[in-house]
């Protein structure tokens, strides 16, 4: 659901206030509207002019495995990747697509078709918690090549081909994670969305067979709907192009010109000590993480738990640093059987339930990456919620 954080605008201010105080927010979806000021304040630097005659074409460069793809764009991902040292981009294919969703339809596809015949339905499983959208992506067509096959940790004793869905930081509980499955018969995607400075330690360089990552989480720019993958083998990369190619034709060139336009720049500033992108969002996610962390200590009888992540040594900050995830996993202690998200709901707060997520409704998924009237809302509702001894929520 999308459209409650704001209501109405209003010229009286006070009114406007009242509206908001009493509005429904919603924590359920990732909308990154956290980092807006940043790029408010970087004025024109990422503004882009494109003439009525350019970009006009389907093609980039039929060259190239992903045709459709410009190349500033390529050249600002392999620059920006290098700068902060997340992930290797030599000897891979860059694939781009309209968000990190459709390139993980693109790698489910393209594994699945690439396997032997006689071997369908592929398996599709991921360790819960596990982000609730790959339940959706993969059962949503029906394909005859793959099929959810639920928490990767019980199948590892099942039998047959899988696809193994890894997400480092994980979504929805922000730990780090590497693949459980661990059979011949496997292909593994990593999903590393948040991978990055702001969020977590950039602990190593990973150099998987395929990685993916989205512009919305990193800077932001969700409307943007750009994603790219990082994929060591050709038929895989060419086969996710092709998919691609069927699904939208392509990805909007006007989207990728603004992407590589944002990339250089956080690029230029990232080791800068007044207009650094990572230095601002890690700055602002360890803020809330620390504001929501008081709240939650704050409140008698233990009432909600958060998971504790252990500092580790950042190759890019070149220092310890804690992690700050980009959602909250956020549990309730006061009872075994406890619907979190329908407590919440009576507070006027949309979440994640957890059952969703492979978990059960005692967790809930909360976006951390709202406006800040939004997250300062969220913060007063959850500190004046009080559940008396003999209260139920089952």
């Amino acid at each position: 659901m999308v459209g409650f954080e704001y209501a109405k605008k209003s010229d009286n201010a006070s009114n406007k206030n009242n509206l908001l105080s009493d509005a429904v927010i919603n924590l359920d979806h990732g909308d990154p509207t956290a980092f807006e000021e940043y790029w408010r304040k970087m004025g024109d630097r990422c503004t882009v002019v494109i003439k009525g005659w350019e970009l006009m074409s389907y093609f980039s460069d039929v060259n190239k495995v992903c045709w459709f793809m410009e190349p500033e764009l390529e050249n600002a991902i392999r620059g920006l990747h290098a700068a902060v040292g997340n992930a290797a981009t030599e000897e891979r294919y860059i694939v781009v697509g309209t968000g990190s969703t459709q390139l993980c339809q693109a790698a489910v596809h393209s594994l699945s078709s690439l396997r032997p015949c006689g071997t369908h339905p592929v398996s599709v499983v991921a360790a819960a918690p596990y982000y609730s959208t790959y339940v959706e992506e993969t059962t949503y067509v029906r394909s005859e090549m793959y099929r959810w096959g639920g928490d990767a940790r019980r199948y590892e004793k099942e039998e047959g081909p899988y696809i193994e869905l890894v997400t480092s930081p994980n979504n929805p509980d922000g730990t780090m994670r590497e693949e459980v499955v661990k059979r011949p018969q496997g292909k593994v995607i990593y999903d590393l969305a948040y991978y990055w400075p702001h969020f977590t330690p950039i602990t190593h360089r990973p150099h998987h067979d395929i990685m993916l990552f989205t512009f919305s989480k990193l800077s932001g720019h969700a409307g943007s709907r750009i994603g790219w993958a990082l994929v060591k083998d050709k038929e895989v990369a060419k086969k996710m192009v092709e998919y691609i190619m069927v699904n939208s034709i392509g990805v909007s060139k006007e989207s990728q010109m603004r992407a590589a336009k944002v990339l250089n720049v956080m690029t230029e500033t990232c080791r800068s000590h007044s207009d650094s992108f990572f230095l601002y969002g890690r700055d602002k996610m360890k803020n809330r993480w620390d504001k929501l962390r008081e709240v939650v200590e704050q409140q008698s009888d233990d009432i909600f738990t958060l998971p504790k992540y252990p500092e580790a040594f950042c190759n890019f900050f070149g220092k310890p640093i804690g992690s700050y995830p980009a959602f909250a996993w956020l549990a309730i202690g006061c009872h075994e059987e406890s619907d979190l998200g329908s407590l919440l709901m009576k507070q006027k707060v949309l979440t994640r339930s957890g059952n969703r997520c492979g978990s059960d409704k005692n967790h809930v998924r909360a976006s951390m990456l709202c406006r800040d009237d939004v997250f300062s809302l969220f913060l007063h509702r959850l500190a004046s919620i009080t559940i008396p001894a003999t209260d139920s929520l089952h």
